[in-house]
């Protein structure tokens, strides 16, 4: 089960939900990452952990679900339903209604050296999705020097530092394999692999691997 949170070191709202999260993180069976935007830095303070790529994946979930609604802090839960971040009895609730529907692709991601190998596994009649790999900083502190929070010293967790590419998949069982040095950033340790129908559609699997969780 994936729940991803979009959120801001210039976001005043977003402090609870970054907490949250670190809560969410500790869950069995529950894969909890955090993407930091970059459409408040106007507002006094530039993101340490931006990435306009990091908006766009938000931007694209709003477009795929119709409703082009944007906010921080907000959290997605499995691809498809999204919350105010800070709500955490309605991300809770959402998690374990998403908890009892069926059970995703399987899929694992490993170590090899050099290399990063994502498998995934079969399921007949699915539709055609795509592979992404996700680098991992597991946690870090900032201090806030201005903006809303500014004075702050804010810890966060799982924090998604690129997203890339890995490959498609169309039901049959597969594996990939990917140079470790062109998925992973130096500060991160770990990564997150997903299967995703569409740029922005429903998570299908997720694996994990390295320094990410508890």
């Amino acid at each position: 089960m994936l729940v991803e949170l979009f959120t801001s070191q210039g976001c005043s709202s977003c402090p609870p939900a970054d907490a949250l999260l670190e809560k969410l993180r500790a869950m069995k069976g529950v894969v909890a990452i955090s993407y930091h935007i970059d459409y408040w830095d106007y507002l006094g303070w530039k993101d340490t952990l931006g990435s306009p790529e990091f908006s766009q994946r938000q931007y694209d979930y709003a477009k795929a679900r119709g409703d082009m609604d944007v906010y921080t802090p907000q959290m997605i839960v499995g691809g498809l339903h999204h919350f105010v971040g800070s709500k955490s009895s309605v991300v809770l609730d959402a998690i374990e209604q998403a908890r009892a529907a069926p059970a995703g692709v399987d899929m694992a991601l490993r170590d090899k050296g050099s290399m990063i190998e994502v498998e995934i596994g079969a399921r007949a009649g699915a539709e055609e999705a795509m592979v992404w790999l996700m680098p991992i900083l597991s946690q870090t502190t900032v201090k806030i020097l201005k903006g809303e929070i500014a004075g702050q010293d804010m810890t966060y967790h799982n924090i998604v530092r690129k997203i890339a590419p890995a490959g498609m998949w169309a039901g049959e069982a597969k594996t990939l394999s990917l140079p470790k040095d062109g998925v992973l950033t130096p500060e991160c340790k770990g990564c997150v692999a997903l299967l995703q129908q569409g740029k922005a559609g429903p998570i299908l699997g997720v694996a994990t691997w390295g320094e990410i969780g508890a």
